[in-house]
C-alpha cells in the first residue's frame, strides 16, 4: 500500500511565511538563550515565530524540552526528561519582566515520569509569576494530567485567567496521532476548567484527513464540555517521521468554520491556516 510518508508537498500560496527577523525578534531570541528557557515557538516549529517574537512576545514551555509522549504531529523532542529545574520559575519571571509583556502564555511538555505529572510545578510557576509580576495575565496551555481531578485542580486553584487544553484532532483520528492521550479524556479536562471561573479554551488542527462532519462534531463536543474559546489551524508536518499532511485547507474554509462556530455558541474563535493555539491569546483574557 502506498503512503504519503517520505514525500514533500508543495505549500500553497496562502501558507507562505516570511523569515523571522528584526531587532525585537533577536532580543527575544537572545533573552531565551541567556536564561536557558524553552519556548514552544522554537521547539514546536511554530510558523508564527517571526510575527510573535518580532512583537516581543513568546509562549514559554516549562518542565524542560523533552516530552514523555511521542505524538505523531508534534515536533517537541521525546524521551527521558532531565530532573525538574527548580530555578525555572524564577528565571521565567525575570525574562517576562525584561520583555515587558503584560500577557504570558505558558505551556509544558508531558511529564508522565513525575508522581504528580508536573501539576505541582505548574501551580508553583503560576504563583511565582503572579507574585513577581503584579498585573500580569496568563494563559496556561496544559497537558491532560490523565484527567485526574486533583492534578487539574492544582492548576485551576493557581488562578491563571485562561486554561487551554487542546483536543488536537477529531475523535476518529485521535488514536493515530496522539500518544496516550484520549479524545474523551481531553474533553473531561476542558469540562473541569469550564466548571471554574477560568476561561476554558481548546483547539484542533485541520488537514489530517478529517471530514467536515467530524469537525462540526468536535465543535459540538467541546461546547458540550463548556469550552468558550476555540482555535483552528492548518497542520504542518514537522519532519518526515511525523504524520503527513492529507489536505491543505483554504482560508475560505477556515472562515466558514469560524462563522459556524460562533453561531454554535463559542465566545471567541481564531481560525485561519497559520493559527496556533496561543495565537492572539491576549484577546481572550477579558471574556469574563
Amino acid at each position: 500500500m502506498k503512503t504519503d510518508v517520505g514525500k514533500h508537498r508543495r505549500l500553497p500560496s496562502w501558507m507562505r511565511m516570511r523569515m523571522p527577523g528584526g531587532d525585537h525578534y533577536m532580543e527575544v531570541k537572545e533573552l531565551v538563550q541567556k536564561h536557558h528557557l524553552h519556548t514552544i515557538c522554537s521547539s514546536g516549529n511554530c510558523p508564527n515565530i517571526g510575527e510573535c517574537w518580532g512583537a516581543g512576545t513568546a509562549t514559554f514551555m516549562i518542565l524542560g524540552d523533552v516530552c514523555t509522549r511521542s505524538c505523531k504531529f508534534c515536533a517537541v523532542k521525546t524521551g527521558r526528561p532531565e530532573p525538574v529545574d527548580e530555578e525555572e520559575p524564577r528565571r521565567l519571571a525575570e525574562s517576562i519582566k525584561t520583555m515587558g509583556i503584560r500577557h504570558a502564555v505558558i505551556t509544558s511538555v508531558d511529564r508522565d515520569d513525575l508522581p504528580d505529572k508536573g501539576a505541582g510545578f505548574w501551580a508553583r510557576t503560576i504563583h511565582t509569576l503572579k507574585r513577581e509580576l503584579p498585573g500580569l495575565t496568563m494563559e496556561a496551555l496544559i497537558p491532560d494530567f490523565d484527567a485526574e481531578p486533583q492534578l487539574v485542580g492544582k492548576v485551576i486553584a493557581a488562578g491563571p485567567e485562561v486554561i487551554s487544553h487542546n483536543l488536537e484532532t477529531v475523535e476518529r483520528l485521535t488514536p493515530q496521532i496522539r500518544s496516550r492521550a484520549k479524545y474523551k479524556r481531553s474533553l473531561e479536562v476542558v469540562r473541569m476548567v469550564s466548571r471554574s471561573d477560568i476561561i476554558s479554551k481548546s483547539g484542533i488542527m485541520l488537514g489530517l484527513g478529517e471530514t467536515e462532519e467530524e469537525v462540526l462534531q468536535a465543535m459540538d463536543d467541546l461546547l458540550g464540555a463548556g469550552c468558550e474559546v476555540f482555535t483552528l489551524g492548518q497542520y504542518l508536518q514537522p519532519t518526515m517521521k511525523h504524520m503527513p499532511v492529507k489536505d491543505y485547507i483554504p482560508p475560505g474554509k477556515f472562515e466558514e468554520y469560524r462563522e459556524i462556530g460562533l453561531q454554535k455558541g463559542f465566545r471567541a474563535i481564531e481560525s485561519s491556516p497559520l493559527v496556533r493555539s496561543s495565537y492572539h491569546a491576549e484577546k481572550h483574557v477579558h471574556l469574563k
